[in-house]
């Protein structure tokens, strides 16, 4: 009985020591985000009026390799880092992680990498978490969660999506396992980072799917195709990233000039095919999926320039990137289906993001604050699906598994390779 009368002193009490501890990180996150982003802003504007500094892409990478391992210590591991510590690992996430992953992005994306931006909040929301936790002294299952919190912030800041920001935090950390015991903390640092951003002047670009079409047999099958083709999407560009990372690991030892020719790359191509449309973040394409206007390829050449930046090193991350090859996908793959363009392109939006982050949850919760939910439905069947079909490893080589996909079907495959071994 007396623990039953003290329970909603210690709920209120765990509610308020949470409600502070995420004020703390959603107002330093909150605050970074929005210098990011404005940042990005004025930087793309920037290269885009000054074609010639891509020329300066393999300088600005070579400088950044050499700062992180000179200075950088763990921190060149970047968002693995980040997700091990909220899995329970015990080193520490240094505040220098913050400039450096900061400014090693907004270089990247002043000289033409064609990178992200979630990785670079999310790795400062680890690193914002991770002293806020030493402030107040946490235990170390508290610091799993204001890192898993710091993690929500940064997304929810930088996408404008705080229900999603919240869900991927708990999910990115293991496949097959939702976090919850994070809840309540990881939602108020997601809300109050967000609303901190915008306070400062953070804008977040949504776009329209026009008209949901009614269920139909014929619609369920073209979707259900729709859903493997961004789920296999989604596997190619994680296993393109970790295949060009171990490349240039293997054939060019030292990390400085690893970033140095990775970048000459990137402008050689770029170069050769005349074009820095698929260059930095690329965002006309995606209000050029939606209108119907991209080129067939532009998926492509999109996943193509992202997996040559980020497989040489350079900061940033892969999201958005995500979203600009899923959306142009779907806008390629609609008139072939015969489905509505912008419809198409705004599962692609989320698809391959599902596919390749394996968070389709987080997927169809932002499919439903960017889009609105009267395609609820539609996301959430294209997320599962892409989600099904990418394989179980993704872009974060540090996400661990708790229940594979198709565990069911493993025993009749293992079976089968038994006896055709014999």
């Amino acid at each position: 009985m007396e623990d039953n009368l003290h329970a909603p002193v210690k709920i209120s009490i765990y509610m308020l020591k949470w409600l502070v501890i995420t004020a703390f990180v959603g107002i330093v996150m909150g605050s970074l985000s929005a210098f990011f982003l404005s940042s990005l802003t004025f930087v793309t504007k920037l290269r885009l009026e000054n074609s010639w500094l891509l020329l300066l892409l393999p300088v600005s990478g070579a400088l950044f390799a050499f700062l992180y391992s000179r200075y950088g210590g763990n921190a060149v591991r970047g968002n693995n880092l980040v997700i091990e510590q909220a899995n329970g690992n015990a080193e520490n996430i240094p505040l220098r992680l913050i400039p450096l992953t900061l400014f090693g992005t907004i270089t990247t994306h002043l000289f033409g990498g064609s990178v992200g931006r979630e990785g670079t909040a999310v790795q400062m929301g680890g690193a914002v978490a991770n002293a806020v936790g030493r402030l107040f002294k946490l235990d170390n299952v508290e610091r799993e969660i204001v890192i898993i919190s710091g993690i929500s912030a940064g997304f929810s800041s930088v996408f404008g999506t705080p229900l999603a920001g919240t869900i991927f935090g708990l999910e990115v950390l293991v496949i097959g396992r939702l976090r919850s015991d994070a809840i309540f903390p990881s939602f108020f640092a997601a809300f109050f980072a967000n609303f901190v951003a915008e306070a400062l002047g953070a804008q977040h670009t949504h776009y329209l799917m026009g008209a949901i079409p009614a269920w139909t047999g014929a619609l369920f099958i073209k979707l259900f195709i729709a859903g493997i083709i961004f789920g296999l999407v989604g596997w190619l560009f994680s296993r393109s990233i970790v295949w060009l990372k171990t490349f240039y690991a293997k054939h060019v030892g030292n990390v400085v000039w690893r970033n140095f020719i990775g970048g000459a790359v990137v402008v050689a191509v770029a170069l050769i095919l005349q074009t820095q449309r698929y260059l930095g973040l690329s965002l006309p394409l995606l209000k050029d999926a939606f209108a119907g206007s991209n080129h067939w390829y532009d998926f492509i050449g999109k996943l193509f320039f992202t997996a040559l930046s980020l497989g040489a090193g350079y900061q940033g991350g892969e999201v958005t990137p995500l979203f600009e090859i899923g959306a142009t996908l779907g806008s390629t793959l609609a008139p072939l289906l015969n489905l509505s363009i912008p419809f198409l392109a705004g599962l692609g939006f989320i698809g391959v993001f599902s596919g390749a982050t394996n968070t389709p949850i987080a997927c169809f919760i932002m499919g439903i604050e960017l889009f609105g939910g009267e395609a609820a439905l539609f996301f959430f069947m294209i997320c599962l699906i892409s989600f099904m079909c990418s394989g179980n490893t993704g872009i974060y080589s540090s996400q661990k598994t708790e229940v594979e996909k198709g565990v069911l079907f493993l025993p009749i495959w293992t079976n089968w390779q038994k006896r055709k071994a014999k």
